[in-house]
């Protein structure tokens, strides 16, 4: 069992995912980092959402970034989106990640800002620890 699944839509969005590593590290928190495209590989995307016992997800992606919507879309549990500056300084994936239909919330961190989505995620599972 892991803490915190750290998916990312692409390989080139591995360095975004690295800076949630380093402070996921600091905390001591487990985690796995996984590759899956909610448009490419959707039924494999799927298959992991439904095994996956982590508490928490970020979901790091650019462009239209679905990734963060369709992950929450098939769980209860947090999900923090991350926004990749990869065509219009990031602003289509931000936008895509923060106008998320009614009933499937996603948490929003800046662009590229893989470190805040760590520290939130670190946030919402110490809550249950005692300090």
């Amino acid at each position: 069992m892991v803490d915190v699944a750290i998916i990312i839509g692409s390989e080139t969005d591995r360095p975004i995912a690295e800076k949630a590593v380093k402070v996921l590290d600091e905390y001591g928190l487990t985690y796995e980092v996984k590759v899956l495209s909610a448009h490419r590989n959707p039924k494999k995307l799927e298959e992991y959402l439904e095994k996956c016992d982590a508490k928490v997800f970020i979901a790091i992606a650019g462009l239209s970034a679905h990734l963060p919507g369709f992950i929450a879309s098939r769980t209860d549990k947090p999900v923090i989106g991350v926004p990749v500056n990869v065509r219009l300084g990031g602003l289509d994936a931000l936008l895509s990640i923060v106008q998320m239909p009614k009933g499937v919330p996603v948490a929003c961190v800046g662009i590229d800002n893989g470190e805040n989505a760590a520290l939130l995620a670190a946030r919402i599972l110490l809550l249950k620890k005692p300090k």
